[in-house]
């Protein structure tokens, strides 16, 4: 059987973002935030896509899915609460920082070997609790300490260097740009460095949400069935307590979802539905309120995404207002295109 080559890279240029979501106060739109979305139906064709979401971009840790199936590919021997912690952004809990220790223990690595950038931990009631007990920056309380473990574990495995880990030209690297190739179905148009040190690849929209829904539809016993699973059963250890991303995975049964820095969210269902978001400004208070409505016009029953509608505008302490999303997104939408 030949494999099939993934198709041409996706253009690089600026994104030609469009309206998605208005913040309404008393009436009036007061601000626009700018964006692309995409949605797949289950057989793949993009069924819904609004702005431009065939541009090149960076999926920042919304790539952490793609990035888990290639370890696991390689051998990484993790599942569970690991597995998800490999694919995780953590809030740097102490559950979080444990589960980092014993994927490296698990290696017979220690905090050391890690290469990711030190930083104190992602939640802020955590951070807070953390800078008051006289605690610096480390690179076990940086929300990518989870997978930076895993790496070097599957590094470890394969007798591969471990210093030199995150350079794109190391065997490690080349696996998951392989991966991320395969499960988009497109050649990676650039590469540069995420915030933690670690490659980042530059795929589309589409490309993205097409890999996500691959992993959430994966075959029971596949490395993209156990990243899955590990990930819907564990939300926490790929976030944290109180996350939105979690919530959104609680809410909707078999919903595997992501998100990265600068406005990115993907999300999937088992039968291969799935929405991918880029809030142009990088605004959570977008993200999470398109993505719910991208939700429901991939079929979610809405009454399961109330609570993700997006935050209340006040004023003098009463709601006047909130973050809406544009008029297309839904279930009562016209396909857009770009």
């Amino acid at each position: 059987m030949h494999s099939i080559l993934p198709a041409a890279a996706p253009p690089v240029r600026a994104p030609r973002h469009a309206p998605v979501a208005h913040l309404v106060r008393g009436g009036v739109v007061e601000g626009v935030h700018y964006g692309s979305v995409v949605v797949l139906d289950a057989d793949g064709t993009a069924g819904f896509r609004l702005g431009d979401p065939e541009a090149a971009f960076y999926p920042r840790s919304a790539l952490k899915p793609v990035q888990a199936v290639a370890m696991v590919r390689a051998g990484l021997p993790l599942d569970g609460d690991l597995l998800s912690l490999a694919a995780a952004s953590h809030s740097g809990e102490e559950r979080h920082l444990d589960g980092a220790r014993r994927i490296l223990q698990g290696a017979g690595l220690t905090e050391d070997h890690l290469r990711n950038v030190p930083d104190l931990p992602f939640d802020p009631a955590v951070r807070d609790t953390w800078v008051r007990a006289g605690r610096g920056p480390s690179r076990l309380a940086q929300n990518c300490s989870g997978k930076h473990a895993a790496m070097l574990y599957t590094a470890k495995l394969n007798g591969w260097s471990l210093d030199d880990y995150l350079d794109p030209a190391h065997p490690l690297q080349q696996a998951v740009a392989e991966t991320v190739e395969g499960l988009t179905g497109r050649r990676v148009a650039t590469v540069t460095v995420d915030g933690c040190g670690a490659p980042l690849f530059a795929v589309s929209l589409e490309g993205l949400a097409r890999a996500v829904a691959r992993i959430a539809a994966g075959a029971p016993g596949t490395p993209e069935r156990r990243v899955a699973d590990a990930m819907r059963t564990h939300a926490e250890m790929a976030s944290g307590a109180g996350r939105d991303v979690a919530a959104l995975m609680r809410a909707v049964p078999g919903l595997l979802a992501k998100d990265g820095f600068e406005g990115v969210q993907v999300a999937a269902l088992p039968d291969g539905r799935a929405v991918a978001v880029k809030i142009a400004d990088g605004a959570g208070r977008a993200r999470v309120p398109v993505t719910a409505a991208a939700l429901t016009h991939a079929g979610v029953d809405p009454s399961r995404l109330t609570a993700f509608a997006g935050e209340t505008v006040l004023g003098g302490g009463r709601p006047v207002g909130g973050i809406r999303p544009v008029a297309g997104l839904g279930v009562a939408a016209e396909t857009a295109c770009a």
